[in-house]
């Protein structure tokens, strides 16, 4: 089963680490995370994440933002073909990676970009109007709006 790294800008690596552990608590031993705090350096950060990583085992990372310190050094991290990178990182990607979280790496990797991908869609901005019907002295009670 591959691991998950969350490397992202704090406190947003802790956020979805505690979202993942109350979505899915049984594999919480197979979720890290990373928060990257402001000013931090790059070559610091890689080898707290680094420290994280398994030796042997697959690991998907996912950050918050392609190009960002977290993504950058995320990218370092992927020096061999049991680690892989996922940028944009959101709840719904990171449901659905720790759903296929036994199935092969690269086919993990596709898994998660649909999950964050199909997560992400427009929402009513208006709620529906729900109205009360008003008093009427109609004695057949037609509830006619006008």
């Amino acid at each position: 089963m591959a691991r998950l790294l969350i490397l992202a800008h704090a406190p947003l690596a802790t956020a979805l680490h505690s979202v993942a552990c109350h979505a899915f608590p049984e594999l919480a031993a197979h979720v890290s995370a990373l928060d990257v705090e402001p000013n931090a350096a790059a070559d610091v950060v890689e080898r707290r994440a680094r420290a994280l990583l398994v030796e042997g085992g697959e690991t998907l990372v996912l950050t918050d933002v392609f190009g960002a310190t977290p993504a950058n050094v995320a990218q370092r991290l992927a020096d061999s073909a049991r680690v892989r990178v996922v940028a944009g990182v959101n709840v719904p990607m990171l449901w659905r990676a720790l759903n296929y979280a036994g199935l092969p790496l690269d086919e993990l990797v596709t898994r998660t970009l649909a999950g964050g991908t199909q997560g992400i869609m427009p929402v009513a901005t208006a709620r529906p109007q729900n109205q009360a019907s008003a008093p009427s002295n109609d004695p057949q009670q037609h509830l006619h709006q006008q």
